[in-house]
């Protein structure tokens, strides 16, 4: 039991992170199912040595240029419905929403920018979980060692992507420890941190 509560724990940490304009473009796929692990694995050469002692194994998804440009439905229904924004207000925030998109961050030249975007996005999900799991006794381990497309093109078939509104960013290796992990080494806090 106290597995399935230290993840459940672990998810939420992960649904509550913030994210640029309040978006959410995320989904967290939480793979248990055998016959699909094994197919991860065979696909994504940096889950291969993870994935078989991971209690848990999380496929972070990123919501694309569908679902994230300014005009979308996802944001209407999003900021309408989930953020119960005044009608008003939603219109000028979509507006600046658009300006940022356009102007700021020129996100709007071709799908990859914004679906880039969106995967950044993720990260901090991603680093809250990891975190959040670490402070409770659990170990992680973040993978991008797999190719986008043959990811992607299996988790479609899969019925993961939902016809185009999401592609993967990143995925995660959680579980207890078996043993003790060495101590980190990490640039000195000199080298990493400036202060102006």
């Amino acid at each position: 039991m106290r597995l399935k509560d230290d993840f459940r724990f672990i998810l939420e940490v992960g649904r509550l992170s913030p994210s640029s304009f309040g978006f959410e473009p995320w989904r967290f796929v939480v793979v248990q199912n055998p016959e699909l692990r094994q197919k991860i694995k065979d696909t994504a050469w940096g889950a291969y040595g993870k994935l078989p002692d991971a209690s848990h194994f999380v496929i972070f998804l990123a919501r694309t240029r569908k679902d994230t440009q300014y005009d979308s439905e996802y944001l209407q229904d999003h900021f309408k419905n989930v953020k119960q924004l005044p009608e008003d207000f939603m219109e000028k925030y979509l507006g600046r929403i658009e300006e940022f998109q356009k102007e700021d961050f020129e996100l709007l030249e071709g799908d990859r920018p914004l679906y880039d975007w969106a995967g950044k996005q993720t990260y901090i999900a991603l680093s809250n979980m990891m975190t959040a799991a670490a402070e409770i006794g659990i170990d992680s381990c973040p993978i991008e060692g797999f190719n986008m497309e043959k990811m992607n093109n299996l988790l479609e078939e899969e019925g993961l992507l939902e016809d185009g509104s999401f592609g993967i960013s990143v995925m995660c290796a959680f579980g207890y420890r078996a043993q003790e992990q060495p101590e980190k080494s990490r640039r000195s806090f000199e080298d990493v941190v400036k202060w102006v």
